[in-house]
């Protein structure tokens, strides 16, 4: 047997296989090659099922190299069906002297796949909701809902028992007292007249099978998005006003005789919760003066003075088992410090900008009903609660303590994004929490993290660190814009800027696959004008018409996770979306470009805008559209060849190539300057091709280093722009520049932010002033990663790393050494396996040494730099299969940048 294994198998996206909405999931495997072995190869494979409704194992051998999304073999899979999979692989391998021998791996470990409910039918469950009815359009006060059961006294012992849930709100369920599952803010947000999610929860291990055994269901249930109030204008009920569940669970025993199944109706009862009030961006009330005891633990509790339930409508949405990974709350972070403001507040500093809620230990108190009030902000102004940038949020919680409180509370239903928490309340003499009294949770949707990254420079680790953790708290159930302010919304233009760096650092096919689903769904409803919401779910319905760069996510966004994981079936359930925007949603005027009345966002949040117009930058907003037209089209004539829609592609390519042409005509000089003479329109053209000739390629590249010189390195960019600058100059001989505009300190600029003390990614390159000040612009957020899509050019080409085949079949190993940074290491869990470079400059600056390990079944093309200087590198391509690979060369750095203008930094954070 190789030294080779199969370290794990999974289903579709799905991050366990339980629970799954698939009948015939795609299976892949990847790979560990604990003994370097070289150069492996799989020519064929073994798929094995069992379990108790298969006689015997059964086994399909093929003959196939795949080994990421391969086609289920067997029969589709029924609803509630659990089978147990494994898988061997069988390949060749190649020693450096081409010597090929066969070898296999030994049989994965079996890995559970078990079907939820796939049709509509088999819910028997009701929709219910309390008999209570609001009256006026205000904030619902969250509901319990409870009901008494037992099982069958002849049942027997249970073999398993399931519960399939989900909600008009945001839930938390239990069983006997104990919580069902860690899901937070549960079911998550969709368009909820199109796709409502459900979660599937073994709890066999919570039920009372005792012949006299009697088990009690809790569900409590909020508002959440589901009604809350959502946007900056107060919008409520958006989709309803009535707090409701799903609930079925179904239980099996063990001599098979019979079943029972217990579903949501309106033989519940309900009750109003002791969480007085929960709102997503004002925060929430608890008073345990409210708490009933014993009313979702305590069979036996007298429920009589409860209010009755209500079947309602039946969700008209799909109920979807989702593939995208619920909300957790993923690590604990204690104070930093705590301290008092200069005018008297109580402070908690936790030294990182994060989203998620407080865990406090509650203090005892001879003063009931005595309140705590805890308020969140992300910054501090001049040594104060910078609460402004929150706009009508409040991001306020209130505890009241009482001698019925639980010895710890946590709000369940809201979340915050902060760095600094005021407490006010807090019944000492000093009014200070002692250490180890107030922690915060960190939540977000639990994407398993796939990408790593460090180099020489720590301002470029911090700054990398930065994006991560932007990341972290705006993938929240759907990809947002901002954590803390009255917004938090699925905007698409920032999630199409930076799924290339999001796909890299974590496994984002699942949750973003889920929120294509709803952008495709509400984007193709009865008279859509052929795109999307600017947010998705689109809680705002203004349309201000079609934009570039935001509702081309329809076609880029896809196409960028085809790259990170080569599913093609991605694109085909997106090629629907795709069309209707390039086809009847992108307003074109007589020459095939962007209709130039449209009104666009253009570059936004360009430095030069004033804080109170962030469209008004520098670069026409219409030449951005039409660069961007010509990328969406280059694009989607790429995909319907992949889909094998021939007329399709013959339509694209030649739209392509004429509204190409056409933008040659309006905007390129024989000279090859651009009419757009800015940084953002240099690089765009650039990145995106759109030049017909070499030498003007050269001069437009020409231009854009003098923009920047002249801009002394600093960026000129907003959304449009900042994704692929760096790109554009690594691409056209400008490589050193890219590397002098990263490191450099000045604002605007990466890494301004980092020495101003942030902790993630800004809205504005200058979100707070060199004075301590916010800046003054309304909209202004301190934790915003579209402007930190600056990380995937470090994965690329400072660590040198980069998919050389959609879902890196191929690698391509490019590391580009500049600047000051003398060694760099990034390392990316494949669909395949490990990928790691590491490189280094050695102490005398003349040679480069690299590292690589590259998984099996995969190849990589390895080009080293020469001793030429950066600008003017000839390649040395190598192609290496698996295992691990040493390299070295003689290496010139580049004369330019002089080191006076560029000099080694330090991170030392503001105390």
């Amino acid at each position: 047997m190789t030294p080779i294994r199969i370290s794990s198998v999974t289903f579709e996206h799905h991050p366990t296989g339980f629970g799954i909405g698939h009948a015939k999931p795609r299976i892949s495997w990847r790979f560990d090659n604990e003994g370097n072995e070289k150069n492996w190869i799989q020519d064929s494979y073994e798929i094995q099922f069992t379990g108790p409704d298969v006689a015997g194992p059964d086994t399909f051998t093929i003959k196939s190299a795949d080994s990421v999304l391969v086609p289920w073999p067997w029969r589709a899979l029924a609803s509630r069906e659990s089978v147990q999979v494994r898988v061997r692989a069988h390949g060749v391998s190649a020693d450096d002297g081409g010597n090929t021998t066969t070898s296999s791996t030994e049989w994965s470990s079996p890995t559970a796949v078990e079907t939820a409910l796939l049709d509509k039918a088999d819910w028997s469950a009701k929709l219910t909701a309390s008999s209570f009815k609001p009256e006026t359009k205000e904030t619902l006060r969250p509901m319990m809902f409870r009901k008494s059961f037992s099982l069958p006294e002849n049942a027997g012992a249970i073999s398993q028992a399931r519960l399939y849930i989900t909600a008009h709100g945001v839930y938390e369920a239990s069983l006997n007292g104990q919580r069902i599952g860690d899901e937070k803010m549960a079911p998550g947000w969709t368009g909820y007249k199109e796709r409502l999610l459900y979660s599937t929860f073994d709890v066999t291990q919570k039920l009372q099978e005792s012949k006299n055994g009697a088990n009690v269901l809790g569900v409590e249930v909020a508002e959440g998005w589901f009604a809350g109030r959502l946007a900056w204008d107060g919008r409520r009920w958006l989709w309803g006003n009535r707090l409701a569940f799903l609930a079925q669970l179904e239980v099996c025993f063990k001599d098979g005789s019979q079943t029972f199944t217990l579903t949501s109706d309106n033989t519940w009862k309900s009750h109003h919760s002791a969480t007085v009030r929960s709102e997503i961006y004002d925060g929430e009330d608890y008073d345990p003066r409210e708490e009933v005891t014993g009313w979702n633990s305590d069979a036996c509790f007298d429920d009589s003075a409860w209010m009755a339930t209500e079947e309602i409508e039946f969700p008209t949405a799909e109920l979807i088992s989702p593939d995208t990974p619920p909300v957790r709350v993923t690590e604990t972070v204690p104070p930093v410090k705590i301290f008092k403001s200069a005018s008297g507040r109580t402070l908690i500093d936790f030294g990182q900008n994060l989203v998620g809620s407080l865990q406090v230990h509650l203090p005892s108190t001879d003063n009931e009903g005595h309140a705590i009030t805890f308020t969140h902000a992300e910054v501090l102004e001049h040594d104060e609660l910078g609460t402004r940038p929150l706009r009508t949020a409040k991001a306020i919680d209130h505890v009241y303590l009482s001698q019925k409180q639980p010895p710890t509370w946590s709000p369940k239903f809201t979340f915050h994004g902060f760095r600094y928490v005021q407490v006010d309340g807090w019944p000492t003499n000093d009014g200070m929490p002692a250490d180890g009294d107030i922690s915060a949770l960190v939540m977000h949707s639990d994407m398993k993290r796939t990408g790593w990254f460090s180099c020489s420079e720590p301002l470029i680790n911090k700054l990398h660190e930065n994006v991560v953790w932007s990341m972290k708290g705006n993938f929240f159930s759907v990809p947002t814009d901002c954590p803390q302010r009255d917004e938090r919304l699925g905007w698409t233009g920032d999630i199409q800027v930076f799924c290339p760096s999001a796909s890299f650092l974590y496994n984002t096919q699942g949750f973003l696959g889920s929120w294509l689903e709803d952008v495709l769904a509400e984007q193709l409803h009865e008279n859509s004008p052929g795109y999307p919401g600017l947010v998705v779910p689109d809680v705002l319905g203004d349309d201000i018409g079609a934009q570039s760069v935001w509702h081309d996510v329809t076609v880029l966004t896809p196409w960028d996770l085809y790259t990170s994981s080569g599913d093609l079936e991605l694109l085909r359930k997106q090629y629907p979306s795709m069309k209707a925007w390039v086809d009847r949603g992108i307003p074109r005027g007589t020459n095939g470009l962007w209709d130039p009345n449209a009104w666009q966002f253009g570059d936004w949040l360009d430095p030069a805008a004033p804080p109170n117009d962030a469209a008004a930058g520098r670069t026409d907003v219409t030449l951005v559209a039409d660069c961007y037209l010509i990328r969406v089209l280059d694009t989607i004539s790429t995909i319907s060849a992949l889909l094998g829609e021939a007329e399709d592609t013959l339509r694209y390519t030649k739209d392509a190539a004429k509204t190409k042409l056409t933008f040659g005509h309006e905007y390129v000089a024989p000279s090859g300057l651009l009419a757009g003479d800015t940084q953002t329109a240099y690089a765009l053209a650039l990145r995106f091709g759109l030049f017909d000739s070499e030498r003007k390629v050269k001069k437009a590249a020409k231009r854009l280093g003098h923009l920047i010189q002249a801009a002394k390195y600093r960026i000129a960019t907003g959304f449009a722009g900042t994704p692929v600058i760096t790109h554009a100059l690594s691409e056209t001989g400008n490589h050193q520049m890219a590397y002098r505009m990263l490191l450099e300190q000045g604002c605007p600029s990466w890494l301004y932010p980092v020495t101003m003390g942030a902790t993630t990614i800004w809205e504005r390159w200058d979100s707070m002033l060199p004075d301590g000040t916010i800046n003054p612009g309304e909209m202004t957020s301190f934790n915003h990663y579209a402007l930190g899509s600056v990380a995937n050019w470090m994965h690329e080409y400072v660590g040198g790393i980069a998919p050389g085949s959609p879902g890196w079949r191929t690698i391509k190993v490019k590391p580009s050494p500049g600047g000051t940074i003398t060694h760099a290491d990034v390392t990316y869990e494949s669909p395949y396996g490990r990928i790691s470079c590491s490189w280094k400059i050695n102490d005398a600056g003349d040679t480069f040494n690299m590292t690589l390990v590259v998984p099996p079944n995969t190849k990589a093309l390895v080009i080293l730099p020469s001793v030429e200087e950066a600008d003017s590198r000839e390649e040395k391509n190598i192609t290496v299969g698996s295992g691990m690979h040493e390299f070295s060369c003689s290496y010139k750095a580049a004369a330019w940048p002089p080191p006076a203008i560029l000099k080694r930094s330090t991170y030392n954070p503001p105390a």
